[in-house]
């Protein structure tokens, strides 16, 4: 059995985590729930920051928060003195109400509308990442009308995409996001936002994929992103301060994934970005990186609590869970695998295979096909590893099911994040018909 973080069993064969009982926070709070270990949160963001100090290379490490936010999570991330890459006004704006350091985020988004990039430079933000041409001209529009200067990078499709282990030069064309690096869309942009003075350039921005286990397609994308640095410091005399090398970095979902440690990938970006500046002549620049999954994924597990049962003879057994894909929707939508365990009979033997169901109206809302489980009865705790990222970001209320509670652990204390929502909470929006009735 693979243990993630500060994950334990104890004397009563229940999983704990951050020596607090599973089972009593299923009792406590309910369930579906959501538990997040923050102490391996503050582990993985030491472990990509402290790699950057020891090996003296100035650098931010933004958290990628879209993997999962909320008040409390920005709050801890501004603990580990992690920025922040933002993606929507949504996003920004409960980072300001968090109390995040406006001038450590980034807003990302390949169609960030007015007044999200308004309440951008209302609230001081550090640096926006330009997605394209229509962009830049709201950007002057906005800076002239409040006569502010905004920090930007470029952000660039540099050639390269990752798929799992293997890395090609020929993709990433084909993008929703950035400016190609090859066609001449990067240059134009260049020239458009160089010499304005509402704007003030820092260097570019790419982003190459996600779950990469391996280093050579971060090296690949940093090697031709900085080529195209060195070609405008002979060209226009212009000196980049950023290179923003995106995120990506993979965690262990399954045992079939084999992730690095972060300062694995942290030490080769730097070789790498550190060799390149040397051949072209160019100062080194501020490395920046942006992890999510990598930091919440494996410190998030989901418990529930299992329901119906149902044989299906000589094909399946499957269990109920009261989630579903109204809390992780990754399995139905990418076919994404996972691990669980019995949380109340966590060191029983695992003699049973099942299919674990959610409780959605979908055929689809399947959370692990073919689980290797404890044997199950109704009334279990299920708790299902690495649901940390893209799992309450992307829940929804599907079926009008309320989205779960989010509790944080550590050192033996336990914190609702997030309140569960209610029957009421569903409806607080809704309005009666007032349309009058036709003949």
């Amino acid at each position: 059995m693979h243990l993630y973080g500060t994950q334990q069993i104890n004397e009563l064969g229940h999983l704990t985590i951050g020596g607090v009982d599973t089972i009593e926070l299923a009792k406590q709070y309910g369930t579906p729930l959501f538990v997040y270990d923050t102490a391996l949160i503050r582990k993985r963001s030491r472990g990509f920051i402290d790699t950057f100090e020891q090996l003296g290379v100035k650098a931010q490490v933004a958290y990628a928060s879209k993997a999962f936010a909320c008040v409390a999570a920005y709050q801890l991330a501004a603990q580990e003195n992690l920025s922040l890459d933002v993606v929507s006004g949504g996003e920004l704006y409960t980072a300001i109400k968090a109390g995040f350091p406006a001038d450590r985020i980034h807003f990302h988004g390949n169609n960030k509308s007015i007044a999200e990039l308004e309440l951008a430079f209302e609230t001081g933000i550090g640096c926006i990442v330009v997605d394209n041409f229509y962009e830049i001209s709201l950007i002057k529009e906005i800076a002239q009308q409040k006569t502010q200067k905004m920090k930007i990078l470029l952000r660039v499709t540099p050639g390269v995409e990752a798929h799992t282990h293997d890395f090609i030069t020929t993709g990433q064309a084909d993008s929703k996001f950035g400016f190609d690096l090859n066609n001449g869309q990067a240059d134009e942009a260049f020239k458009q936002v160089v010499n304005d003075e509402h704007i003030e350039l820092l260097g570019l921005h790419c982003h190459i994929g996600s779950q990469i286990f391996e280093t050579e397609g971060f090296s690949l994308a940093a090697g031709k992103v900085m080529q195209k640095m060195g070609a405008w410091k002979e060209q226009h005399g212009f000196v980049a301060q950023v290179l923003n090398l995106g995120g990506g970095f993979g965690i262990r979902y399954t045992e079939e994934d084999k992730p690095l440690e972060p300062h694995e990938y942290v030490a080769d970006m730097i070789r790498t970005v550190q060799d390149e500046s040397k051949k072209l002549n160019l100062a080194m620049p501020e490395i920046w990186i942006e992890p999510g999954r990598s930091l919440v994924g494996d410190a998030g597990t989901s418990l529930y609590t299992i329901g119906s049962q149902k044989t299906v003879p000589n094909v399946r057994d499957y269990i109920a869970v009261d989630g579903g894909m109204s809390d992780n929707i990754r399995p139905a939508l990418y076919d994404a695998k996972y691990e669980a365990i019995i949380a109340n009979k966590a060191n029983d033997p695992k003699t049973s295979t099942y299919t674990v169901a959610g409780k959605l109206c979908e055929s689809g809302d399947k959370l692990i096909i073919d689980a290797s489980l404890q044997n199950a009865h109704t009334g279990d705790i299920l708790a299902m590893f690495c649901t940390g990222a893209y799992g309450y970001s992307m829940a929804s209320n599907y079926n009008r099911v309320p989205r779960p509670a989010v509790v944080f652990v550590e050192n033996g204390e336990h914190q609702l994040a997030i309140k569960r929502e209610s029957y009421e909470d569903l409806v607080v929006n809704d309005l009666p018909l007032t349309l009058t009735k036709g003949e």
